[in-house]
């Protein structure tokens, strides 16, 4: 069931590659493990995992001639992922590739041998896959997505467009490793902000959470998610404007889909980058010799119709930082 759905995704990418010429014959047909929450045929993931399989393509791989794929999904249940973890395992894939924590975390719980890259975790490091970010060591390696700077620029930037700002409710996850957590706290306290933590795990959480930071009378909202918020932007963007909350999140599809205003990194480039480290390890390299890459550009999105029904007016600056406006 799991291979089924994932081979639709595949299609989208590999399937349309061109052929390799005969002076490049491949000897072994690799098996690349996918462990994550979002099939790569869904709405939700599909241009990420797209990106992933672009870059593959390019490297030259095309599904059935010397790249297979096996797929495992989570989907809001966490509490599948060792299982799924211990599936690819089973299978001897030649590297899995791990989207959001908490896949990477189950993946390096499965196995200490199979190589592991991610495509994006907030602390590495912190959470124990990797022993630093210049030298891993061990068999995770990819994507990191954050920065110690990354959270105090977010709140800025709220500050920026909510006048008289003092309190800012956090919906966060508490699957996800706390370093975000931590790093929001110390960015808080400088800007002399108070920080409201509501939490919610899956989707069917969102309603109580949102309640709690009405009653709290939160004057904006800060969203730390992962995998499964972001596979459920639409409805999370949807409860936060019937809440009339100023919101930030921490990449622009959410304000693609009616958020107000997102700071972080491009997903779609750690997946394209992600492959190219598949494809370094798939000839030879280890992953613990792979420095751990952290973002380089980070973008800003704001939706101007989103500020309007908020009956916010955006700084004239921040618009001319923005690297999207979505009128």
């Amino acid at each position: 069931m799991d291979r089924r759905t994932f081979n639709g995704g595949v299609a989208l990418g590999l399937l349309v590659a061109p052929r390799l010429g005969r002076t490049q014959p491949q000897a072994k047909v690799f098996r690349i493990g996918i462990l994550s929450s979002a099939t790569p045929n869904s709405p939700e993931a599909r241009h990420i995992w797209g990106a992933l399989f672009q870059g593959l393509r390019e490297l030259g791989y095309v599904e059935g001639r010397n790249i297979t794929f096996e797929g495992r999904y989570y989907g809001d249940d966490v509490e599948r992922l060792p299982a799924l973890a211990a599936e690819l395992v089973r299978l001897q894939v030649d590297v899995i590739v791990a989207a959001a924590p908490p896949a990477p975390e189950a993946a390096k719980h499965a196995t200490s041998t199979i190589p592991i890259v991610m495509i994006n975790h907030n602390d590495p490091v912190g959470s124990g896959l990797v022993a630093s970010l210049s030298k891993p060591t061990g068999n995770v390696t990819g994507m990191s997505i954050a920065t110690s700077a990354l959270r105090g620029k977010q709140l800025q930037l709220l500050q920026e467009i909510v006048p008289r700002l003092t309190s800012v409710a956090v919906l966060w996850n508490p699957n996800l490793p706390p370093v975000e957590l931590r790093e929001l706290e110390v960015a808080a306290r400088s800007l002399n902000l108070k920080l409201q933590l509501v939490e919610a795990r899956i989707p069917s959480d969102f309603p109580a959470a949102f309640a709690t930071a009405t009653k709290q009378r939160s004057g904006a909202l800060f969203v730390i998610g992962g995998a499964v918020y972001f596979v459920h932007r639409a409805q999370l963007v949807e409860l936060v404007a019937e809440n009339r909350l100023p919101a930030i999140y921490g990449v622009k599809e959410f304000v693609v889909a009616g958020g107000l205003m997102a700071y972080g990194v491009d997903m779609r480039d750690s997946a394209r980058r992600a492959a190219e480290y598949v494809d370094k390890i798939l000839k030879g390299a280890k992953a613990g010799d792979l420095p751990i890459q952290q973002p380089t550009k980070f973008e800003l999105a704001i939706n101007l119709k989103t500020a309007k029904a908020l009956g916010l007016s955006i700084p004239q600056p921040l618009l001319l930082r923005a690297d999207e406006v979505i009128q």
